[in-house]
């Protein structure tokens, strides 16, 4: 580079410190104006620290920040913003009591006591339709799915005009067409001279979008490679020093009966507005479904539905050889239903609970570690042992806080609960959902598993890649219906992709999967 080069942002030596955690440890990283700059990294390689100092959540320990050539102090996120630096988080950070467009301003400078509804949902509405973001400025965020979350986060720095913009997993939500009209955003903001920092765990698409690539490991820094002529094997080596397997073993087994049995089921949403329309879909002993959609096409209802957290309106399911139609949580659980949801922070766990606690929370009405009466807490820490050395989880210790773990510790943690009871069904939404790529790795790999050995496994998830590798067949689901099954060993993205959007079979020419053929 030139001597008259100077980062949009740059920041130096940055090393962050939490008691007995070294976050950030002399990182240095910056990016030009008009540049994309991926950043990659295990869950705990500090990637999230590193930004949440670059956008003022966080006050660094040590080192440097610049933006434009000149020293900066982010003493609030309010600071950060006003210097053009703005960011999508993972863990969003939305009040859920309030309205999408109330969301969007909350915060900003200069707006006045009196708020022009009308026009900050209009302008909400204009830059969801620009970006291919649809989402209703007047629905309330307790209301919305996760990925109609993560939407609204986007476009509040939108909103906000940042001219640094820190995207964490912003395409976890979106269809492989969406991702590519977003990718034509971006490039868009690219040209204008905007900054992209790009935080993601698909390397495909680092790969497609992004001009470098920074990797971190254990809080330190690895390597700043360009973009250009790197694979995929060589960004997964830097990030976890070892080789990734990215295909997984499937052998050919042939499926069993049918565990889980859905016929003509109908479900509203929070809105009272139809979820689900007499859907039909049935998983086998040994096979994985995989269920593709974009958020919002009722794929949360309809795992709460087979879960007995969602009543019926229509349709009747049957577990095995039983007819279990709005039960309650507690029978879908004695029927051998477990479900893995999608935000395994507020619903697939206690935070303040302890790892011992959690793993427990399906035992403790069963011996050895509960009864009637009492918990037997030494039975309920040896048993949380046992798990904790099966999974291969991370934690100082069984006392520990699960909000403490990692994002891959927690799954593995909701997975260990729920799998040790030997469950006849698997409901796993979005189960590798903000992972790396070692947990990742590790999450599927006990999903085969558990397939070898027999389970019924349905796979909820918007991540394309997971789904063909994982299932055994696919169903897409649009607007609250099955469109279509398609066979895992032939599907394509496109053809998938296209039917995400509503497109039938039969008008893409597609053979149907064996089940339809079956009429089961």
């Amino acid at each position: 580079m030139t001597e008259a080069y100077v980062p949009a942002f740059e920041m130096r030596q940055i090393t962050k410190r939490f008691p007995g955690v070294v976050a950030n440890d002399a990182v240095d990283f910056s990016a030009a104006r008009g540049e994309i700059h991926a950043l990659l990294g295990e869950n705990g390689a500090g990637k999230s620290t590193l930004m949440n100092v670059l956008c003022g959540l966080y006050r660094q320990d040590e080192g440097e920040i610049f933006i434009n050539g000149k020293p900066v102090e982010f003493h609030s996120p309010g600071d950060a913003i006003a210097a053009g630096v703005g960011m999508v988080h993972q863990h969003f950070m939305l009040v859920p009591v309030q309205s999408v467009a109330e969301n969007v301003i909350l915060g900003l400078r200069g707006v006045s006591f009196v708020l022009n509804t009308a026009d900050i949902e209009a302008e909400v509405k204009r830059i969801g339709e620009q970006y291919g973001l649809p989402v209703d400025p007047r629905a309330k965020i307790w209301q919305l799915s996760v990925g109609e979350q993560q939407r609204v986060e986007i476009i509040k720095m939108l909103y906000r005009g940042a001219q640094i913009l820190i995207l964490d997993e912003p395409t976890a939500v979106l269809t492989p067409q969406e991702t590519e009209l977003f990718f034509r955003t971006l490039n868009e903001m690219k040209a204008d001279g905007k900054t992209i920092v790009f935080i993601s765990h698909k390397l495909d698409e680092v790969l497609a979008i992004a001009d470098r690539i920074t990797v971190l490991r254990n809080g330190g820094w690895v390597a700043t490679v360009p973009a250009a002529g790197m694979t995929k094997p060589e960004l997964a080596s830097l990030m976890v020093g070892r080789e990734v397997l990215f295909d997984i073993e499937r052998p050919e087994r042939k499926t069993g009966a049918p565990r889980l049995v859905l016929d003509g089921i109908g479900a509203l949403d929070n809105k009272a507005l139809p979820a689900l329309r007499d859907l039909t879909l049935s998983v086998r002993s040994g096979e994985i479904v995989g269920v593709a959609g974009v958020a919002g096409n009722g794929q949360r209802e309809l795992a709460e539905v087979i879960c007995g957290l969602r009543p019926l309106t229509a349709g009747r399911m049957t577990v095995g050889d039983a007819a279990i139609t709005d039960a309650p949580p507690i029978v879908m659980i004695e029927a051998g239903i477990a479900y893995v949801p999608e935000d395994r922070s507020a619903t697939g766990s206690a935070p303040n609970l302890s790892v011992a606690e959690n793993l427990a929370l399906k035992s403790y009405r069963h011996t050895p570690v509960g009864g009637r009466f009492f918990i037997d807490r030494r039975a309920m820490r040896t048993r949380a042992q046992e798990l904790i050395q099966r999974f291969d989880i991370a934690t100082p210790s069984p006392e520990t806080p699960s909000r403490k773990l990692s994002g891959g510790n927690l799954q593995k943690v909701i997975l260990a609960r729920e799998i040790s009871s030997n469950p006849q069904v698997i409901v796993a939404s979005y189960p590798t959902r903000g992972l790396d790529i070692g947990a990742t790795e590790n999450v599927r790999n006990i999903l085969m598993e558990q397939r070898n050995n027999g389970a019924a496994i349905l796979l909820i998830s918007e991540d394309l890649d997971e789904v063909f590798v994982l299932s055994d067949r696919i169903a897409v689901l649009y607007e609250g219906e099955i469109v279509g099954e398609v066979p895992g060993n032939r599907a394509d993205r496109e053809t998938v992709g296209l039917m995400m959007a509503g497109s039938k079979p039969h008008e893409l020419g597609v053979a149907p999967a064996a089940s339809e053929e079956s009429g089961s």
